[in-house]
């Protein structure tokens, strides 16, 4: 049972992360499920871009404000608050990371788990949920 209650929690935590990007109109939202995976570090790894310094700043905020709202929990480990190219976002179980569009362009990350399942979230279907 403790296993199932953790992947419940990985996926409520992600769903929540992703409301919070698109609180701040990030784009290219994609939810990699890396529960599939041996030695997946994490249930979810979760990208997003920003068009500028500002958004990705206020992207990443939005994450924050949302799961402590909603779930009340607290980013474990953020960096890259600095130069806000590539903010992670590391909640443990769940990894959010807010880009700048040629930053995410340049790391390709999405290429990094082949066997990892995508999904490519849409902004319009998610506002009428």
């Amino acid at each position: 049972m403790p296993v199932k209650k953790k992947q419940e929690n990985s996926e409520s935590l992600s769903k929540i992360i992703v409301e919070g990007m698109l609180e701040k109109k990030a784009t290219d939202v994609l939810v990699m499920d890396l529960r599939g995976i041996n030695g997946s570090f994490a249930d979810f790894f979760i990208l997003c871009n920003g068009n500028s310094d500002t958004q990705v700043d206020a992207i990443s905020d939005s994450i924050e404000e949302y799961v402590e709202k909603h779930i009340d929990e607290h980013v474990w480990h953020k960096e890259g608050h600095k130069n806000k190219e590539w903010i992670l976002l590391d909640f443990v179980n769940v990894v959010a990371n807010v880009f700048k569009k040629e930053t995410r362009a340049y790391y390709k990350l999405e290429q990094l788990w082949g066997d990892a399942k995508l999904n490519y979230i849409d902004p319009s279907k998610q506002s009428e949920q």
